[in-house]
C-alpha cells in the first residue's frame, strides 16, 4: 500500500509539472503570436484600404510589363557573367578570411579569450552592417564596377560564414581532439587533423548555401553601381521599360534557379 501510495504522488507530481510546462509554454506562444499581431498591424497589413487601393495599380503593372522584351537579350550576358563571377569571387573571399576567424571565435580552439572577443566582435561588426550599404562605401572608393560588389559580398559574409564556422568548430567531438592529443600534436596539429576533418562537410554545406545567396545578392549589388545583370537591372526600371525589367527576372529567376540546383548537387557530392 505505501509503495502503491508513493507511486500514486510520482504520478501526481508528474501531471502537474506537465500542466506547468504546457501552460508555460502556452504562456509563451500567447505572447508570440500577440507581438507578431502587434507588428503586423503596426506595419498596415490589415489596412484593407491601401491594399485594396494598391492592387489596380499592381494589375496595371503586371499589363505593363507584358509580354517580356528579350530583344536586348545579348547585352545582357556579360553583365549576367560578371554577376556569377562576382558572386563565386565573393564567397572564395569569404571563405579564406572566415577560417581562421572562425577557429578563433571558437572556444575551444582559440589561443585567448582576447584573441576570441576580438574575432567575435569583427564578425558581429560585419554581419551587422548590410552588403548594399557596403556596395555604397566600396563604390565610392574604389569606383564603378564588379570589385566593390565582390569587397561588399565577401566582407558581409564573413560575418555570417565566420559564425557557422566557429559554431560548428565548437561542436566537434571532444574525444577525438583528445586523441590527437595524447600522440603529442601541435595546436596547429590538433586543429588541421582533430578539427577541420570533422566540421569540413558542414564547412561546405555553408559555403555553398553562401554561394548561392551571394548570387541573389550580387543582383542587388548592380542597382548600386556594382556591375552585373543589377545595373541592367535598374536602368530599365528608371527608364520604364517594364517589358525589359520582366524580361531580365526571368532570366534571373533561370539563373537563381540553376544556382541552387548546381549548389544541391554540389553538397550531395560532398556527402
Amino acid at each position: 500500500m505505501k509503495e502503491q501510495s508513493s507511486m500514486e504522488i510520482i504520478y501526481d507530481r508528474l501531471i502537474v509539472q506537465q500542466r506547468q510546462n504546457w501552460s508555460r509554454s502556452l504562456l509563451h506562444a500567447s505572447a508570440g503570436l500577440l507581438l507578431v499581431g502587434v507588428c503586423l498591424l503596426y506595419v498596415g497589413i490589415f489596412d484593407a484600404r491601401k491594399i485594396s487601393e494598391g492592387i489596380p495599380s499592381i494589375v496595371s503593372l503586371i499589363g505593363e510589363s507584358l509580354p517580356p522584351n528579350f530583344s536586348d537579350a545579348r547585352t545582357w550576358v556579360k553583365p549576367l557573367f560578371d554577376t556569377l563571377a562576382m558572386s563565386i569571387a565573393g564567397t572564395a573571399l569569404a571563405i579564406v578570411l572566415s577560417l581562421p576567424l572562425g577557429i578563433l571565435a571558437a572556444r575551444n580552439t582559440t589561443p585567448h579569450k582576447l584573441a576570441y572577443h576580438m574575432a567575435r566582435g569583427i564578425l558581429n561588426g560585419l554581419r551587422s552592417i548590410p552588403e548594399l550599404i557596403m556596395g555604397i562605401l566600396f563604390v565610392a572608393a574604389v569606383g564603378f564596377g564588379a570589385l566593390p560588389g565582390v569587397l561588399a559580398l565577401g566582407l558581409h559574409s564573413v560575418g555570417m560564414v565566420g559564425k557557422f564556422f566557429s559554431e560548428s568548430i565548437e561542436h566537434v567531438d571532444k574525444e577525438f581532439i583528445e586523441a590527437v592529443k595524447s600522440a603529442g600534436a601541435s595546436p596547429m596539429q590538433i586543429i588541421l587533423h582533430g578539427v577541420l576533418p570533422q566540421v569540413l562537410p558542414q564547412m561546405a554545406d555553408v559555403s555553398l548555401y553562401r554561394w548561392e545567396y551571394n548570387f541573389r545578392a550580387s543582383t542587388v549589388m548592380g542597382m548600386v553601381g556594382a556591375g552585373g545583370i543589377g545595373t541592367e537591372l535598374m536602368g530599365s526600371l528608371r527608364i520604364m521599360q517594364y517589358k525589359d525589367v520582366s524580361a531580365l527576372l526571368i532570366i534571373i529567376l533561370i539563373m537563381v534557379t540553376f544556382v541552387d540546383g548546381f549548389g544541391t548537387y554540389l553538397r550531395r557530392s560532398f556527402k
